[in-house]
């Protein structure tokens, strides 16, 4: 095994990756790559990394078939000269309409790519070139620039849809089985690209949509060009607290059968303000293990109104949004921020500011951060993510858990675990993946060093104790961009708390990746799907996603991704789902467990045939 890279290798090769997940809100976990030209050592701390968060190299000696999907390469990663990026790239271009290649120059120095070798470029989406002449799948991204040109949203959406192919099937199966007709859906969801893209499919797909979010979660653009298609939006980035329950209740007024919601904060509200529409709906879908609490306590006490599907729990869900996207996302947003930071204002190690490449505007990629000691607070799913690609950037990695089996994994995965309040005393970043209030209590945050990085990674309000800070005399001090520093009375300095604990993906950044969010999205679909054939059989409780659902998002992700798995069992093909007795049970439209003629012998054969 290769010796591990350099640290300030490493921190250029961590602010290259950001840099193109910053521009293209894509994944790096699944995808094939290939690096071209470039110092073998930067290749190496390239490679080092890519592979570290999940990505896989291409064989450089496997000759591509582009008609075969999972040999083409996803990212052509140039370092070196045009010279050396230019045939690599043609080679790379030839390839299935809609098989996406994104080429990234990540010329240390000077431009590893000539734009101008491949005919006019328009931009895709902040930060992204099209380039027609060459294929309207090939586009090119510079990590060493801030971009040029701010194309409008409806460029943005264009990106997203075409990274949503299991969305984008599942809504067409929904689509030619007319489902969806004279059904009204209310989104309740981070307004960005990704999610009017979801929205944009129900519409297409026969329903009518109506779309609410949160002031600190829309994005005016995308609600403009949402608008603009002819949905009903109700959102504004600067709408006051009241204003937003205002255009919430506006939202359930128009009387949806469905819900889809991120934090059951609008199921909730339709509970506590419009109890009257409940007899009137299906059913809603959450998709967030923070807005599935308090949905489990409403079920246990009698009080919920209606069949919520638990999304969340979907294993297509959970294993790669929460821990591959959140952890990507929120890690990368916290570091970006930093970056922008004093570098004395911050215990952040940072790598040498490097040289300033040629065509490169102000701002660029001076004094990455990315490296030191964090302690992450819990170990689910999102707290593995954090920590696997915490890891990768080479931090030094202590989990705080409380329940000892999740300890213990962690233990196995290979960090360091401690007490919470002992873990954050030396670490230079501290992220907070429960979900739970008050997990960065008062305590913690005093126990914080000064100037170490405090932040969540998507979770609930509260979760940092911020009123309760305040309440003990802490004085708030920008620092920087979306950066404050948290000073106790009789105290010279603090810890930095990022964005006033804020769900730091999504109100610093852009969300989870597109891929991640393509998954998650399929699975509200498939939600969609169980209210609209049975809703009204459905127990009023916190409902488990039907395993069909599972079954064929993950099979349809696969085939995007050129790779096949065994046959569907019989009667399965169609997805005609399962009808669930209660909230378990499999009936009709899925095989049972052991078919008749597939059933286990119970007996024993260890000893002999049994007489």
């Amino acid at each position: 095994m290769p010796p591990a890279p350099d640290p300030a290798t490493l921190a250029w090769a961590s602010a290259a990756v950001r840099r193109f997940a910053a521009a293209t809100n894509l994944l790096v976990a699944a995808r094939r790559f290939r690096i071209v030209g470039g110092d073998p050592r930067d290749a190496t701390a390239l490679r080092h990394l890519l592979t570290a968060l999940g990505a896989r190299e291409a064989d450089e000696q496997q000759q591509p078939n582009p008609q075969q999907p999972s040999d083409l390469v996803d990212q052509l990663w140039c370092l070196g000269t045009p010279e050396e990026s230019t045939p690599a790239v043609e080679q790379a271009a030839d390839r299935p309409r809609g098989a996406t290649l994104v080429v990234i120059d990540a010329g240390r120095y000077l431009p590893a790519v000539d734009e101008d070798a491949f005919g006019p470029v328009a931009p895709a989406r902040p930060g992204v070139l099209a380039v027609p002449m060459l294929s309207d799948d090939v586009f090119l991204v510079s990590t060493g620039r801030d971009p040029e040109h701010d194309p409008p949203a409806e460029a943005r959406l264009r990106w997203a849809r075409r990274s949503m192919p299991v969305a984008r099937s599942v809504a067409a199966e929904l689509r030619d089985g007319g489902l969806l007709r004279g059904t009204r859906i209310g989104v309740a969801m981070f307004l960005e690209p990704k999610t009017a893209v979801l929205s944009l499919l129900l519409r297409d797909a026969g329903a009518e949509v109506v779309v609410y979010a949160h002031a600190d979660e829309t994005d005016d653009a995308v609600a403009d060009a949402l608008r603009s298609a002819g949905l009903t939006v109700f959102a504004s980035s600067t709408a006051t607290l009241a204003e937003q329950k205002r255009l919430a209740l506006a939202m359930l007024d128009t009387a949806p059968h469905i819900l889809l919601d991120d934090g059951a904060h609008v199921i909730r509200l339709a509970h506590q303000e419009r109890p009257d529409l409940l007899p009137t709906m299906l059913g809603a879908a959450e998709e967030t293990t923070s807005g599935l609490r308090p949905l489990r306590v409403l079920a246990a006490r009698g009080e919920l109104g209606i069949p919520v599907i638990a999304v969340n729990d979907a294993r297509t869900k959970t294993f790669f949004d929460n821990r591959y996207g959140t952890g990507q996302s929120t890690v990368f947003a916290v570091l970006d921020l930093v970056d922008g930071l004093a570098s004395g204002a911050h215990r952040l190690q940072a790598g040498p500011t490097p040289p300033v490449p040629a065509r490169r505007a102000s701002g660029g990629l001076a004094v990455p951060v990315g490296r030191g000691a964090a302690a992450v607070a819990g170990f689910g799913h999102v707290g593995e993510g954090v920590a696997l690609v915490l890891a990768a950037l080479g931090f030094r990695v202590t989990v705080a858990e409380t329940d000892p089996v999740r300890a213990l994994q962690a233990r196995f995965a290979g960090y360091a675990v401690a007490p919470l309040v002992q873990a954050v005393r030396d670490a230079d970043l501290v992220m907070s993946a429960t979900g739970v209030p008050d997990t960065i209590d008062l305590e913690v945050l005093r126990a914080c060093a000064d100037g170490a990085i405090v932040a969540v990674a998507g979770g609930v309000d509260q979760e940092i104790a911020v009123d309760d800070a305040l309440a003990a005399g802490v004085e708030r001090r920008p620092v920087g961009p979306k950066a404050e520093r948290f000073v106790f009375p009789g105290v010279d300095g603090g810890p930095i708390v990022l964005d006033d604990g804020g769900c730091i993906n999504i109100t610093a950044a852009e969300g989870n990746p597109v891929e991640i969010m393509d998954l998650s999205f399929a699975v509200q679909l498939g939600a969609v799907r169980m209210l609209l054939e049975r809703g009204d059989e459905l127990e009023r409780a916190v409902v488990p996603i039907d395993p069909a659902v599972d079954d064929i998002t993950a099979r349809t992700a696969l085939a995007a991704f050129g790779t096949h798995v065994g046959p569907l069992p019989t009667g399965t093909a169609g997805l005609p789902l399962a009808r669930q007795t209660g909230t378990g049970g499999v009936g009709p439209g899925l095989p049972p467990e052991h078919p008749a003629d597939r059933e286990p012998d119970v007996r024993t054969h260890r000893f002999g045939d049994p007489t």
